[in-house]
């Protein structure tokens, strides 16, 4: 498995980064989409963000455009109406594939790490199917708004589906529990 804190990254304004630059802290990773039904977790995003930053927590959000096309607009487009519709001030990446062949290499190297979700994955499989949508299966991202949970010596701990709250439970008890280490 790739090295993730190596993996090269471009963030939403164009600059380099690695995960290497955000060692020590505890990661929530996730593919995010403007035009989604899924979209208001944003505002959960930047709650928890804001919650638990000063303890070393960090969300990185990698806007993608795989599903249904929900992520159509510009690296531009895409920082403004997070800015204006919801206030993210956590970092955004460049957009880039989350699943299928082209899938950028930091999203290889978590799916690898933990090839299952947690959360109604069945469920939202089967809303799915009812549009008439064929869902991906595991390991594959199922849909916009997967959470990866990066401990702070950099292991992938923890993959939540899709539409897992950012404020359910289950996910603020992982990240409670890896900020205590």
């Amino acid at each position: 498995m790739a090295d993730l804190a190596s993996i090269p990254l471009e963030r939403i304004d164009g600059t380099s980064d690695t995960l290497a630059s955000h060692a020590g802290k505890v990661l929530l990773v996730v593919n995010v989409a403007s035009k989604c039904g899924l979209t208001p977790q944003y505002e959960g995003l930047e709650a928890i963000y804001q919650e638990y930053r000063d303890r070393g927590f960090e969300v990185l959000g990698f806007p993608a455009n795989d599903f249904g096309a929900q992520e159509p607009g510009t690296h531009e487009e895409i920082a403004e109406f997070c800015s204006i519709n919801y206030g993210v001030s956590f970092p955004l990446f460049a957009k880039a594939d989350v699943t299928g062949e082209g899938k950028q290499p930091l999203y290889a190297a978590l799916i690898e790490a933990v090839p299952a979700k947690q959360g109604d994955v069945e469920g939202m499989k089967e809303r799915f199917r009812g549009y008439g949508m064929t869902p991906n299966e595991d390991p594959e991202v199922l849909w916009n708004f997967e959470k990866f949970l990066i401990a702070r010596d950099g292991s992938v701990v923890g993959r939540f589906a899709p539409g897992t709250d950012p404020r359910d439970p289950l996910l603020v008890a992982a990240i409670e529990a890896e900020l205590a280490k």
